[in-house]
């Protein structure tokens, strides 16, 4: 564990400036910068802002000065870098305005909203942070045939079945304390407290095959009970048949499984970097458990496009990882 700092050479707002990061863990570099005075809002995703007038100062208190390069190849061998493609995306604002899209004109939406961006942006995050809402948001946009990213303006607000997945997608990690089904119902617990304030129309029963609320621009009480019961599905992946939100929801969460090995390894790090503080051989027990039960699963994506676009590659991914963690010492 160590933490780092590069010479000061980016210049802005009149001065130059280092970044500050561990090679570890988030909570090491937050208490770093705790004990040095650096306000939290000089941390950005994955590195803190240091002032020239304040490298010494790091150093001082035990950070290693390194080459810029040294710097980034040993933040992105550590699993907490975030690339510059995913920056601006996993930004504060633009997740702001990518919620603005799904209630709008609903008194104390964007209050929610806030809230919810605030807590994605929480620093013990390493791969549960908003890097990975904007990736299932994003696989969810393209299991339904819409374009990744911010709706464009005059773009329809999402209704029925697309909206109760997007805000159940907001909700299934907005609780984080790596507590395996006890994360979920906090989470489902949150988005009914978040929500029932919002319902804006009329309890609604579909009949059988119907897209609930479709058309409709209100949040219902039905939509909300089924943004809870998503998010509580999240702990076990396993939607029943005709399920189609729940099969949407988990395909999305578990997309990251099935991305290219580069990829995929990055995730791996960032679990491991959410788990600093548990020892190798029980990180290992516990993650070798997790991977079993996925791979027990009758089938690990539930939509046809999720099987066909991620099911082999996910296979793969998750038995090369077991056999690793099997075979460490």
């Amino acid at each position: 564990m160590a933490l780092l700092i590069d010479p000061p050479t980016w210049p802005a707002h009149g001065t130059l400036w280092s970044h500050l990061v561990s090679d570890s863990s988030l909570d090491e570099l937050h208490a770093f910068a705790e004990r040095l005075g650096l306000g939290r809002r000089a941390f950005d995703l994955d590195h803190y802002d240091v002032p020239a007038d304040r490298h010494a100062d790091c150093v001082a208190a035990g950070a290693h000065d390194v080459s810029g390069r040294e710097l980034i190849v040993r933040l992105r061998a550590s699993g907490l870098r975030v690339p510059a493609r995913e920056r601006g995306a996993a930004k504060a604002a633009a997740l702001g305005a990518r919620w603005d899209t799904l209630l709008p004109g609903v008194p104390g939406a964007r209050e929610v909203g806030a809230d919810l961006v605030r807590r994605w942006h929480e620093p013990h995050r390493a791969y549960h942070g908003p890097s990975h809402l904007v990736h299932v948001l994003d696989s969810l946009a393209v299991l339904e045939g819409r374009s990744p990213g911010v709706p464009t303006p005059g773009e329809p607000a999402p209704s029925g079945t697309s909206l109760r997945a997007q805000l159940a997608l907001w909700f299934h990690d907005a609780v984080h304390e790596g507590v395996a089904g006890d994360d979920e119902e906090a989470s489902a617990a949150l988005a009914v407290a978040s929500l029932g304030p919002l319902v804006t129309g009329p309890t609604t029963t579909p009949g059988p095959g119907a897209d609930p609320a479709a058309g409709s621009t209100h949040l219902t009480a039905d939509d909300v009970v089924e943004v809870a019961r998503l998010v509580r599905l999240t702990a076990s992946h396993a939607p029943s048949p005709g399920d189609t939100a729940g099969a949407l929801v988990c395909d999305a969460d578990l997309a990251i499984l099935g991305a290219m090995p580069d990829r995929y390894a990055r995730y791996v790090r960032q679990v491991r970097a959410e788990y600093a503080h548990v020892p190798d051989d029980l990180f290992r027990t516990g993650r070798a458990a997790v991977l079993e039960q996925l791979l027990a699963l009758p089938e690990l994506f539930r939509t046809p496009l999720g099987r066909e676009r991620w099911a082999a590659r996910a296979e793969e991914n998750l038995r090369t990882e077991l056999a690793g963690l099997l075979g460490a010492p």
